[in-house]
């Protein structure tokens, strides 16, 4: 097997509505395979044990943690989001950062003419340039 790097986002019973939320978004974009717990757990019946979907081609993983952490995710880590247009920036942005604040507003910085990051609702980081 050849080594592959994929990006793994641990949730604490959100995984699979977040990757709905995503898979929506974003075009090439597909749940690819999710396995849940039973009744007999550890984790809640039918949250996520793991799950790998992709978002526009580029594959990820899930899991819901059944057990409860300190931390969470942070803006340090961010996915990076290349839009083509205003208009597939604006979509997401208004979906991502629905009733977020958002950490740098939309708008035209020094490095793009337009540019915004922000937490979604599951406090995934996204940044969403303008190509």
């Amino acid at each position: 097997m050849t080594q592959k790097v994929t990006t793994f986002l641990m949730f604490e019973g959100a995984a699979e509505e977040a990757m709905n939320f995503y898979v929506s978004l974003f075009d090439d974009s597909e749940i690819l395979a999710i396995t849940r717990y039973g009744p007999e757990g550890p984790g809640k019946e039918g949250s996520v044990i793991h799950a790998t979907f992709k978002l526009a081609g580029q594959e990820y993983m899930a899991i819901d943690s059944y057990v409860s952490h300190e931390f969470t995710f942070t803006p340090a880590t961010s996915l990076y989001v290349q839009c083509e247009s205003e208009a597939e920036l604006e979509r997401l942005w208004a979906a991502l950062a629905e009733d977020r604040t958002p950490l740098m507003p939309l708008g035209e910085y020094g490095f793009s003419k337009r540019f915004g990051w922000t937490n979604d609702r599951f406090g995934v980081s996204w940044q969403l340039n303008l190509a």
